[in-house]
C-alpha cells in the first residue's frame, strides 16, 4: 500500500497523483473550498497550526513546466489562497509556498499552493 501511495505522488506528465484522486472524489477529504478551477483542504502532515493546500483541477506537473496559458489559473490560486487565509483567521500574516522539483521539496507532482499560518514564520525558510 505504501508503495502505491509513493507511485501516486511522483506521477509523470499526463499521469495520476493523489491530488487527481482527491479532485475526482476517489479519496475523501474535508474540503475547505471548491470552485470550477480548484479545491482546498487541510494538509495531512501540517507544518504549521494552519496548513491548507490549494490544488488546481488542471494537473500542471510543476511550476517550472507551467505555460503562458496557465497564468490566469496560477493567479486564481493565489486569490483563492488569500481568501482561505482570511477565512482561517490568519490576520497576523501567513506564508504561501509552491515547491518545484526535488531540490525544491516537491513531493506530489501536481502543482499546489501551501497556505501556512498560525505561528511566526522564520527566515530563511529552508
Amino acid at each position: 500500500m505504501a508503495d502505491e501511495t509513493a507511485k501516486a505522488q511522483v506521477a509523470q506528465p499526463g499521469g495520476d497523483t493523489i491530488f487527481g484522486k482527491i479532485i475526482r472524489k476517489e479519496i475523501p477529504v474535508n474540503l475547505i473550498y471548491e470552485d470550477d478551477q480548484c479545491i482546498a483542504f487541510n494538509d495531512i502532515a501540517p507544518q504549521a497550526p494552519t496548513h491548507i493546500l490549494v490544488v488546481p483541477k488542471k494537473p500542471i506537473v510543476q511550476l517550472s513546466q507551467a505555460e503562458e496559458g496557465d497564468a490566469a489559473l496560477l493567479g486564481h490560486l493565489l486569490i483563492v489562497s488569500k481568501k482561505i487565509a482570511k477565512d482561517a483567521g490568519l490576520s497576523k500574516g501567513y506564508r504561501i509556498v509552491i515547491n518545484d522539483g526535488p531540490d525544491g521539496g516537491q513531493s506530489v507532482y501536481h502543482i499546489h499552493v501551501h497556505v501556512l499560518g498560525g505561528r511566526s514564520m522564520g527566515w530563511p525558510p529552508g
